[in-house]
């Protein structure tokens, strides 16, 4: 029989699996991705009234966002956006704690339009082409 334990070994075998054959480029809308998930998660906690798990999914969004997107920005290398995104993250898990604090929903959903942009933004660089050769930044 196929339980919720079962689908949650099965689904953290498929995150390893990906994380393991992912280019830095893919790595990043994988990061892209836990936050939105973490996000919408927090977001039906809340609907529920279950403020243990909206606690939770925010506090996994805000760690993703700090420790994983911010955290691989090269200001060497990208300078100014570089620093502007670490900006605009910083903004984000401010509101995040905001949105756990005060039970808005409508922040919430300003950080997943948010980061849904920069990950949109961030796959089309990835299928920039060059002669026909793909280009991945």
């Amino acid at each position: 029989m196929f339980t919720t334990q079962s689908a949650s070994a099965y689904a953290k075998v498929g995150v390893e699996t990906g994380v393991g054959t992912a280019d830095p480029h893919q790595l990043i809308v994988m990061l892209f991705d836990g936050a939105l998930l973490a996000i919408n998660s927090a977001a039906i906690a809340m609907e529920k009234g279950d403020p243990a798990a909206k606690g939770q999914n925010i506090s996994k969004a805000i760690e993703i966002i700090t420790y994983g997107l911010k955290a691989s920005l090269d200001a060497e290398a990208g300078g100014e956006l570089s620093t502007r995104l670490g900006t605009l993250y910083d903004y984000m898990c401010e509101r995040l704690l905001f949105a756990n604090l005060k039970n808005n929903q409508a922040t919430l959903t300003e950080i997943s339009n948010l980061l849904a942009d920069l990950k949109d933004a961030w796959e089309n660089m990835g299928s920039v082409t060059n002669g026909g050769e793909k280009v991945t930044p």
